[in-house]
């Protein structure tokens, strides 16, 4: 097995200015890493990835979210295994998929992306990223929620605060209080409007959670915030540096940008090649409940073993000409990059495949859709490069773009 020492560490700046190249390092000869800053063992692999999350032989836990989600969220469905996490997931998934969604939500995606888009529509110029994508996943999250938009930049606030405390790899001390205080405030705010909720309940997602009963099973208080406090974090985050990426990698490519615009049922394959080449989240942890033999070495019980998403991605042995942005790429089946069957591993796979992957999917083709209809000439700012910023969730940090309005 390999050290660190052999390889561009993690948490490095040249790392966190680009860590594709690292990747390919630790895939071609360091698949397997001891990390002994986050006290971790860090695979690389496609196969390995896949193996991990996929955990057919019951060989690996999450159990590590006890002090990775926990002190932020509380105790959450990503912490629970067997029964227990079969009847939790099952009353929450319904609202994430089939007439569910499409009944009540996609109105409240549509709504909230045209607002968003209102606002610059008439200029001819915006940032995709501040004007529109920080803001539309959390703004559809709290409408679907049934709470006040109003409220909008604390929400954003928490959210922040929660993924830099996931992503808090070097330990920074301000950083965590701050995580733990976001958990206070949350419970502060969302505490009395669920108990109110279940005294008034409305045809909102709160009050289906409190609501929902499997085997004599529902919800408490805490499980209901919890699970708020995970999807926006999760929700907001990650749909945000979707979007984001999604037209960075289009403008870097126009022929595929002018390819998309000309055909809208291309969006789910931009968004599943996005999804590959530039995933929001570049790494998930897992914990070995047994010795596993994983490629370069073995993994002892008991080990924290830190996933890399953004490198099991870009495997050449899973995909052809892994570092080149193809929307028309065979060898990733867009049918199925939004389940549990899916051949990238941006979403994770098995039991923990992420519950909201279709209301992304929703909101990335409805979202990038009214954006094309707006900005029929879209084009990046003169000079402008885009940049992605971030180790543990990574996008484009801005992405100022000018196009002529559309006159009504």
């Amino acid at each position: 097995m390999s050290t660190a020492q052999q390889v561009p560490d993690i948490l490095s700046p040249e790392f966190a200015a680009d860590p594709y190249p690292a990747y390919r390092v630790m895939r071609e000869t360091a698949p397997l890493i001891w990390h002994e800053a986050t006290k971790s063992y860090i695979v690389s692999r496609y196969e390995d990835v896949e193996r991990v999350f996929k955990d057919k032989a019951g060989e690996f836990t999450t159990d590590n979210y006890a002090w990775q989600l926990e002190p932020v969220h509380g105790k959450t469905i990503l912490q629970l295994s067997g029964r227990e996490h079969a009847v939790r997931r099952a009353l929450v998934a319904p609202a994430f998929r089939g007439s569910d969604l499409e009944r009540k939500f996609l109105p409240v995606i549509e709504r909230n992306s045209r607002e968003l888009i209102d606002g610059f529509r008439h200029t001819g110029s915006a940032d995709l990223v501040a004007d529109y994508a920080t803001r539309f996943p959390v703004n559809v999250i709290a409408d679907m929620l049934g709470l006040d938009k109003a409220d909008h930049p604390r929400f954003h606030r928490w959210y922040t605060a929660v993924i830099a405390f996931l992503g808090n790899l070097s330990g920074d001390a301000e950083v965590t209080a701050a995580g733990e205080r976001t958990r206070m405030e949350f419970a502060e705010y969302m505490l009395p409007i669920i108990r109110e909720r279940r005294e008034n309940p409305g045809d909102d997602l709160l009050s289906v959670l409190c609501a929902a009963e499997v085997d004599g099973v529902r919800m408490s208080d805490e499980d209901v915030k919890a699970f708020c406090s995970l999807l926006l974090a999760a929700g907001g985050e990650t749909t945000d540096k979707a979007i984001a990426g999604i037209f960075a990698n289009l403008l870097r490519h126009p022929d595929q940008l002018a390819a998309v615009r000309a055909d809208r049922s291309l969006i789910p394959r931009a968004f599943a090649e996005t999804l590959r080449f530039t995933p929001p989240v570049h790494m998930i942890m897992r914990q070995s409940a047994t010795e596993v033999e994983l490629s370069g070495g073995t993994v002892p019980a008991g080990a924290t073993v830190t996933c890399l998403i953004g490198a099991a991605n870009r495997d050449e042995r899973r995909y052809a000409d892994p570092d080149r942005f193809d929307v028309f790429r065979d060898d990733l089946t867009t049918t199925t990059a939004f389940s549990a069957a899916a051949d990238h591993l941006a979403f994770a796979l098995g039991r923990h495949f992420c519950v909201g992957a279709l209301l992304a999917k929703a909101e990335v083709e409805i979202g990038v859709g009214q954006l094309l209809d707006a900005m029929p000439d879209l084009r990046l700012a003169d000079g402008f490069e885009p940049a992605e910023q971030g180790v543990f969730t990574r996008g484009p940090q801005s992405l100022p773009v000018r196009f002529t309005p559309v006159q009504d």
